[in-house]
C-alpha cells in the first residue's frame, strides 16, 4: 500500500508542477445558492499537460509510519501518517469533501525554500485526512505550521455537504516554516467565484464560525511594511500579500465579472474594474445568483469567451473569417515598442481537466458524491459523473502522455475535436454542441434512474452499490470517449480541403463570410479584383 501511495505522489507532483506554471478557474456555490441544496466547487486546471485521473484507496497503517512528501527533485521531507486514510477520487473524497486552487503569486519574497508542502500534495493529503471542510482547513494549516509551505499564493476552494470556503495562503518568505492564510465560509445563498487574483480583502477578527485565519495574517504584514494600520484603514489580506497590478486585473478579474454578470444579470455589474484601473473597488468576494445554479449551471459558467460583451473573443480580428475564440500563446505581445496582451477567457484551450463536485448531503455518501469531469477544453468537451464509491476509473481517462498521440487516450480524444474545430470554427462548434448537448442531457436525465437503482441496492444489497456506480461511471464514459473519437472522425469527412460536405456527401464550395470577404476586398482590391469572368458574371 505504501508504494502505490508513493508512486501516486510522485504522479501527482507531475501534475502539479506542470499546473503551477499556468492559470486555473474556481467558482464556489454555497448550500442555499443550489437549486438541489448540495455545494459545488469548480476547478479548471489550466495548463499545457495531460492529465491522468486517479484513485487514492483508503488504506489503515501502523504507528510510527511516515509518508514522504515529494518534489520536482525528489524527496522535500517526511511526515507521520495517521492511522487511517479516506478514499479519493481525483480531488474528492468518500465522505464528499472536495477542493480545488488557483494561484494568484502574491509577493515572490514570501516563497519559502525550507517547507516541505508545495500546495497540491497539500491538497491530497487534507482530502485523504478530513471528512469536511473545516477539517481540511484544520488539517492544510497545522501540516504547514509544523512542516512547512512553499508554494505562491493559492486561493483553495472546498465544499463538504455543507459548507463551502475560501481559504487563501501565502509562504513565510525565504527560510521560514509556516503560513500565512485567512478563510472565509461563503455565506448560505451566495457564489463566489476566484481566477488566479487574491479575492479576500476586509474580514471580521472575532467570528470564528465563517472566519478563520494565522495568528500572525496582520502582524506579518505590519512587520514587514505590507500593512501601516494609521494609513490604510481595515486590514486587507488582498491589498497586504497580493496587490494588483493592471495587468493582473485585466487577466483575472475579466473572469470573475463574467461569472457574476451571468449569474446575477439583474444587478447590471459594471466591467469597469476588469479593464485593469487599480483605483476602483475591486469585485465582491460574492453575490447571490438572481436564480439558484445547478451542476449544469456551472458547466455553462466554464463555457464562456465573453460571448455577447465588448470583449466576445469570436469579434476580434485574430478571430479570423471563422470567429475562433482561442488565442495562442503568448499572451503578452509587442507591436512598435508598445506592449499588448490577448483576453484571457474562462474557457481555454489549455484546460488540463476542468470538474464540478456535488456534495449532497441528502444522499448517502455512497451514491451522494460526484465529481462531474471533463478533459481539455470544456466549451468542446463533454462532462462525466464520476461517483466517488467507484473502486475503478475509466482506462482512457488514465493514460496518455503529451508525446505521442492515441486514440486511446480521452484527453487525446477531447483536444482533437477542439484543436480541428479552428480550421472553421464557426461551422464546426454546432456539430459539436450538437453532440455534447446529445450527450450530457442524456447523462443528467438517466441521473435519477441510476440512483434510484443504487438506494434500492444500499437498501438490499449493500455490497453491490460500489460495484453498479463503478460499472455505470466507467462504461458511461468510455462510450462517450468511443462516441468522440467518431465525431473528430466525422469532421475530418465532412470539413476536408476547405469544403464541406453536405447531407450526400456532396463536396460544397462555401468560402468565406461576406464581412470578411468585403474586409479583404477593401484591403486588396486591386490584388484580388478580376475585370472579366468567363461565365459573364459581374465583377468582383
Amino acid at each position: 500500500m505504501k508504494f502505490k501511495f508513493y508512486r501516486l505522489t510522485i504522479l501527482l507532483l507531475v501534475l502539479f508542477v506542470s499546473a503551477e506554471v499556468f492559470p486555473c478557474t474556481s467558482i464556489l456555490v454555497s448550500k442555499g445558492a443550489s437549486k438541489k441544496g448540495a455545494p459545488m466547487i469548480s476547478y479548471s486546471c489550466d495548463g499545457e499537460f495531460h492529465p491522468h485521473l486517479r484513485i487514492t484507496p483508503a488504506a489503515k497503517y501502523k504507528p510510527g509510519e511516515m509518508v514522504e512528501i515529494r518534489g520536482w527533485r525528489g524527496v522535500l521531507g517526511k511526515i507521520p501518517q495517521v492511522p487511517e486514510t479516506y478514499k479519493v477520487i481525483g480531488l474528492m473524497n468518500e465522505y464528499q469533501l472536495a477542493i480545488g486552487e488557483t494561484t494568484f503569486g502574491g509577493r515572490k519574497e514570501l516563497i519559502s525554500n525550507k517547507g516541505v508542502f508545495h500546495y497540491y500534495p497539500l491538497m491530497r493529503i487534507a482530502l485523504q485526512r478530513a471528512k469536511t471542510a473545516r477539517e481540511a482547513i484544520k488539517v492544510m494549516t497545522t501540516l504547514v505550521e509544523k512542516h512547512g509551505y512553499r508554494s505562491e499564493g493559492e486561493s483553495i476552494s472546498i465544499a463538504d455537504k455543507h459548507e463551502a470556503w475560501l481559504m487563501e495562503i501565502v509562504g513565510p518568505g525565504k527560510d521560514g516554516i509556516g503560513a500565512i492564510w485567512v478563510a472565509i465560509k461563503i455565506p448560505d445563498g451566495m457564489v463566489s467565484a476566484t481566477a488566479n487574483m487574491s479575492r479576500i480583502h476586509e474580514f471580521p477578527l472575532n467570528d470564528p464560525e465563517n472566519v478563520l485565519y494565522s495568528e500572525n495574517v496582520i502582524s506579518y504584514a505590519v512587520e514587514h511594511g505590507y500593512y501601516d494600520p494609521e494609513k490604510d484603514g481595515a486590514f486587507s489580506f488582498s491589498k497586504a500579500y497580493n496587490p494588483p497590478t493592471e495587468e493582473q486585473i485585466r487577466y483575472s478579474a475579466r473572469r470573475v465579472w463574467s461569472v457574476f454578470r451571468r449569474i446575477s444579470p439583474s444587478k447590471k455589474i459594471s466591467p469597469e474594474y476588469s479593464n485593469g484601473n487599480t483605483k476602483l473597488k475591486p469585485f465582491d468576494l460574492y453575490i447571490k445568483p438572481d436564480t439558484k445554479l445547478d451542476v449544469r449551471d456551472v458547466i455553462a459558467l466554464h463555457r464562456d469567451h465573453y460571448e455577447n460583451t465588448k470583449f466576445d473573443m469570436t469579434k476580434d480580428l485574430v478571430s479570423g473569417p471563422f470567429e475562433s475564440p482561442d488565442r495562442w500563446r503568448p499572451m503578452k505581445w509587442k507591436v512598435d515598442g508598445k506592449l499588448y496582451a490577448w483576453e484571457r477567457p474562462i474557457a481555454t484551450q489549455q484546460a488540463g481537466f476542468v470538474y464540478v463536485s456535488e456534495s449532497r448531503e441528502y444522499v448517502p455518501d455512497e451514491i451522494g458524491g460526484v465529481v462531474w469531469y471533463g478533459m481539455d477544453n470544456p466549451y468542446t468537451n463533454v462532462f462525466v459523473p464520476i461517483y466517488t464509491s467507484v473502486n475503478e476509473l475509466p482506462r482512457s481517462y488514465t493514460i496518455g502522455s503529451l508525446k505521442q498521440y492515441t486514440r486511446d487516450s480521452a484527453w487525446w480524444a477531447f483536444n482533437f475535436v477542439a484543436n480541428y474545430a479552428n480550421l472553421r470554427y464557426s461551422y464546426m462548434i454546432k456539430d459539436i454542441q450538437k453532440v455534447q448537448k446529445e450527450i450530457e442531457d442524456l447523462e443528467f436525465d438517466l441521473q435519477p434512474a441510476i440512483e434510484h437503482t443504487a438506494e434500492y441496492l444500499l437498501r438490499t444489497n449493500k455490497e453491490l452499490v460500489d460495484d453498479y456506480l463503478t460499472k455505470y461511471s466507467v462504461e458511461n464514459a468510455e462510450t462517450i470517449v468511443k462516441k468522440w473519437v467518431a465525431l473528430g472522425d466525422f469532421l475530418i469527412t465532412k470539413y476536408n480541403d476547405g469544403y464541406i460536405q453536405d447531407e450526400k456527401n456532396r463536396p460544397q464550395e462555401i468560402g468565406y463570410p461576406d464581412k470578411w470577404l468585403k474586409k479583404e476586398a477593401k484591403e486588396k482590391r486591386k490584388q484580388h479584383k478580376l475585370t472579366e469572368t468567363r461565365d459573364g458574371d459581374k465583377e468582383l
